[in-house]
């Protein structure tokens, strides 16, 4: 386990401490690898407010643990593990993690009648998650570079008669060939027609000459993920599709500009949103301009006309406002970024120029 895990762990304690609970059962996957650094499918940590936390996992993983540096119960069910571990310490004000235990384990848990009082703790783990740590920034700037450069690989290949499926599955090889872990969510691809509908899935229609094509992809590099949205036109593009794409790209610009610590996550959503209200495009914009990402694509902040909440240093955000012409096509272009008290940090860095191809 390294100095950042035992940070973490220390840190979760005193939260835990401060919230009147004696201990905090985790059981929600991605906060154990954020706490521990295992990933697996069957884990759970007991974190305690007074003395060491104590790991959980299965035997396919027990061979994973030895350089943690915690005690490890390898046992299938973790949770009851964890759970009779605390009854035997005496640990009566037991957190959990609500949005992450179901009504059936909870139901569970609470059968063996550990004379222990279940106390939800919200989302205690995710609050440590918000700010990054600079290795965790380090990380999401290598999934960055990665997802740039697998796009300018798949540059020479948009061109009329491949197909959207195609596009995808040559963006996300590239990612892995280039050193990726994995892809941090299925590739987006969606031309012409199909670029109104911000969630496309990338189907068998062939790209054709006066297409726009949003691309929307992203690397997964230990864990941590990067997120990037570029469109691009096929032949010259028509006017409509010019002004449209100025005007995304002026409404991106100063979401960016404006995501600086101290600044209102509707704030930021605004600065994007304002533009493009004014151009008489306000419908035509229907999600909210991003949100936080790390171990996971999408976690906290989010940033939309209804969300509440503040950027601060370190927090990694995504800036993503899209226009989206039903029957026509869509522009969308996204980056993601960090909020620095020296400015904002962009970290996906291929250009935002609208590239003819």
């Amino acid at each position: 386990m390294g100095d950042e895990h035992t940070s973490r762990l220390a840190r979760l304690a005193d939260l835990v401490a401060a919230r009147d609970a004696d201990a905090l059962l985790v059981t929600r996957l991605v906060n154990v690898r954020y706490l521990t650094g295992l990933d697996s499918s069957n884990a759970a940590l007991l974190v305690r407010a007074s003395g060491p936390a104590v790991l959980a996992t299965d035997a396919r993983y027990a061979g994973m643990t030895g350089d943690i540096g915690l005690e490890t119960i390898v046992e299938r069910r973790a949770a009851e593990a964890l759970v009779t571990l605390a009854a035997d310490a005496r640990t009566p004000r037991l957190g959990f993690e609500p949005h992450a235990l179901t009504v059936e384990k909870h139901a569970e848990l609470a059968a063996l009648d550990a004379g222990i009082a279940f106390v939800p703790l919200g989302h205690t783990v995710e609050e440590l998650r918000y700010v990054k740590d600079e290795g965790e920034i380090a990380l999401i700037a290598h999934a960055c570079a990665l997802t740039d450069q697998a796009f300018e690989r798949v540059l020479p290949l948009l061109r009329p008669g491949i197909t959207e499926r195609d596009v995808a599955i040559d963006l996300e090889r590239h990612m892995i060939d280039l050193g990726a872990d994995g892809i941090a969510f299925p590739s987006i691809v969606a031309s012409g027609p199909n670029g109104a509908v911000p969630h496309h899935h990338p189907g068998a229609r062939p790209l054709a000459a006066g297409d726009l094509v949003t691309m929307d992809f992203g690397a997964m590099y230990r864990g941590y993920n990067a997120d990037m949205t570029r469109t691009v036109a096929i032949g010259e593009p028509a006017a409509w599709q010019r002004e449209v794409y100025e005007l995304v790209r002026r409404a991106q610009a100063a979401a960016v500009r404006a995501a600086v610590p101290g600044a209102e996550t509707s704030d930021v959503d605004a600065a994007a949103r304002d533009l493009i209200n004014e151009a008489g495009h306000g419908d035509d914009f229907p999600h909210g301009l991003g949100h936080g990402i790390g171990l996971e694509v999408h976690e906290a902040p989010l940033l939309g006309y209804d969300k509440t909440g503040k950027l601060m240093d370190r927090v990694p955000v995504t800036a993503e406002p899209g226009v989206y012409l039903a029957g026509r096509g869509g522009v969308r272009i996204e980056d993601t970024l960090v909020a620095r008290d020296a400015g904002p940090e962009v970290l996906t860095q291929t250009t935002k120029d609208l590239l003819v191809l």
